[in-house]
């Protein structure tokens, strides 16, 4: 996704922040840059071109988030992971998606990446308290800058397949808070509430969404990430 896809929440937040709404390479206005290396590499060239902040990452966009508050603790001030996990794929002591999906979702990418996508943002919006009406919010602000490269969608499948950050978490001294759905059926609220007892400082809550917290509870959002930025230092 695009960084338009956080129209309800950037038009609550804009009235008290400033906002830097970042589309990941080979998406949206950034269609034609490369997405290649890893997380890390996305996190480094991020860092560089925005100012000090407070980093907020809505699923794939968490990973990116966290490695960069990881890497950058003095221009990462405070990290918002949303509906992300520092794991997504399921281990036996971690709970998450099942390797099948990941390799479902791989395998249409390669056949039909717009039926992929959209089976995507049924599952997105599955479990919200009005299903169909997120999923019609979602796909209108999906396509609107534009369809996002084959190449940026499996790499970033790749990411969420392989990307583990639990293990340097403990070493995140960056304040971070971590916004769950508690009906999401691609993220666990359970390994968010894990993955913010691993860091210094984190915290937890929990909203009844689905995987877009964002768009049906974006009010219970922009209060939670006000209230984190106004207590850091």
């Amino acid at each position: 996704m695009h960084g338009g896809i956080f129209a309800p929440l950037t038009e609550l937040l804009q009235r008290r922040f400033t906002l830097h709404v970042v589309d990941l390479p080979g998406h949206g206005f950034s269609r034609d840059e490369p997405l290649d290396g890893d997380v890390s590499r996305v996190a480094d060239a991020l860092a560089a071109a925005v100012p000090s902040a407070v980093w907020i990452g809505w699923s794939l966009g968490g990973l990116v988030a966290l490695t960069a508050a990881l890497r950058h603790r003095e221009h990462v001030r405070g990290v918002v992971a949303m509906a992300s996990s520092p794991r997504f794929l399921v281990a036996p002591d971690w709970p998450g998606i099942d390797v099948k999906i990941f390799e479902q979702f791989a395998a249409g990418l390669r056949d039909d990446y717009r039926t992929v996508v959209e089976r995507f943002l049924a599952l997105e919006a599955l479990g919200s308290q009005d299903p169909q009406a997120e999923l019609r919010n979602l796909r209108v602000h999906a396509f609107e800058r534009g369809e996002p490269s084959l190449a940026a969608l499996t790499t970033g499948m790749h990411w969420l397949e392989t990307t583990d950050l639990r293990a340097p978490l403990p070493q995140l001294a960056t304040p971070s808070l971590w916004i769950a759905g508690r009906r999401d059926k691609l993220v666990s609220p359970g390994a968010m509430r894990r993955a913010a007892s691993l860091g210094s400082d984190g915290r937890f809550i929990e909203v009844p969404s689905g995987h877009a917290p964002f768009i049906g509870h974006a009010p219970a959002v922009a209060a939670a990430v006000t209230d984190f930025a106004a207590a850091l230092p």
